[in-house]
C-alpha cells in the first residue's frame, strides 16, 4: 500500500510523468526515434462531481459516471462516488509536431498521423501503466477506454459521442474548456490528447479556474478569432460550431492518404489543432 503520509496526488503525476517522458513506447515510430508527446498535464476530478450526472443528463443517458464504471468491473463492492477520484491527463504535442503541421496543407503530415497512430497506441499503454500501478499499491482502478464496455453512440443533442469522453473528464479535472471546434483548449494548447483512469483514491480535486466551458476560445470569450475555421479542409467548422458528420467523412479521406502515401495503417487530421491561437496555450488575450 501507498505510504499514508505520501501526497497522493503528487504520486500518481510522478507515475504519469515519468511513464511519458522515460518509457522508449513515448515514440513516433520513425527512423529517428522522435517522441510522440511533450511533458504531460495531470488533474484530478471527484466522483461525486456534479459534472458527471450532468454529462450523462446532457449527453444521453448512455453515458456512464464514475461510480458505474467502477462498479462494472467492481461489483462486489459498495462505493460512494465520493470516495472515487478521476485522474486525467493531456500529452501535448511536440513543437517538431507543430511546427511541420501548422502550414497550410489538406492532409496531415507524417508525424502528426505517426502522432495519432502510434501516440494514441502509447495513450493506451500509459492507462494500462497507470491501472496496474494503481492495483500494486493495493487501489483498484479502471481505464474507461480500454474497457471491454467502451462503446460510441448517437446522442440525440450532440450526434457521435460514447459512454466515456478523455476530454469532458479532462475539463472536470480544470484542464482546459472546449473551443469553437470542440476541440479542449488546455494550458499547453489543443494540440493534444487526454486520457484518464478511475480510482479508488482521496485526492482533492485540482482547481477548476473556469465556469464557462468556452472559456478558453476566443470566439466565445470576445467574437474573435475563428482560426480554425479556414484551416479545416472539410468545411465541418463554422461560426455555428463543429459538424461532426463532415468531420467524420473527411477523416476517410485522410486514411486513404495516410495508408497509400505513407504506408502507415490509421488515419489522422487535426489540422484545425495547429496553425492557431489556441494551438500550445491558452490564448494570451484571455490571460490578461
Amino acid at each position: 500500500m501507498v505510504d499514508g503520509e505520501r501526497d497522493l496526488g503528487l504520486w500518481v503525476t510522478e507515475a504519469v510523468r515519468g511513464y511519458v517522458n522515460e518509457s522508449p513506447e513515448n515514440s513516433l515510430q520513425d527512423e529517428a526515434g522522435e517522441r510522440a508527446w511533450a511533458d504531460p498535464l495531470v488533474g484530478f476530478s471527484s466522483g461525486a462531481d456534479p459534472l458527471y450526472p450532468f454529462y450523462k443528463e446532457d449527453i444521453g443517458s448512455f453515458f456512464m459516471t464514475p461510480v458505474e464504471w467502477f462498479n462494472a468491473v467492481y461489483p462486489e463492492l459498495e462505493v460512494d462516488p465520493g470516495e472515487l477520484t478521476v485522474i486525467s491527463w493531456v500529452l501535448p504535442q511536440t513543437q517538431a509536431t507543430k511546427a511541420e503541421h501548422r502550414l497550410p496543407r489538406r492532409m496531415p503530415t507524417e508525424r502528426w498521423a505517426r502522432a495519432r497512430i502510434f501516440g494514441e497506441a502509447f495513450n493506451v499503454k500509459l492507462r494500462g501503466h497507470v491501472v496496474e500501478t494503481l492495483k500494486e499499491a493495493g487501489i483498484q482502478a479502471v481505464s474507461p477506454m480500454i474497457h471491454p464496455d467502451w462503446e460510441r453512440f448517437k446522442s440525440e443533442k450532440y450526434n457521435f459521442a460514447s459512454n466515456w469522453s478523455e476530454r469532458h473528464a479532462a475539463y472536470a479535472a480544470g484542464l482546459g474548456t472546449f473551443g469553437l471546434c470542440d476541440g479542449l483548449i488546455t494550458p499547453r494548447g489543443k494540440a493534444m490528447r487526454s486520457g484518464s483512469v478511475i480510482a479508488r483514491i482521496d485526492i482533492p480535486p485540482s482547481p477548476r479556474p473556469y465556469e464557462d466551458h468556452h472559456a478558453y476560445c476566443l470566439w466565445y470569450a470576445k467574437g474573435t478569432c475563428k482560426e480554425c475555421v479556414p484551416r479545416c479542409p472539410a468545411n465541418a467548422i463554422s461560426e455555428a460550431g463543429h459538424d461532426k458528420e463532415r468531420c467524420s467523412a473527411y477523416l476517410q479521406v485522410t486514411r486513404r492518404y495516410v495508408e497509400d502515401t505513407l504506408k502507415i495503417e490509421g488515419y489522422g487530421c487535426g489540422l484545425c489543432q495547429t496553425g492557431v491561437a489556441c494551438e500550445s496555450g491558452i490564448p494570451k488575450e484571455l490571460l490578461i
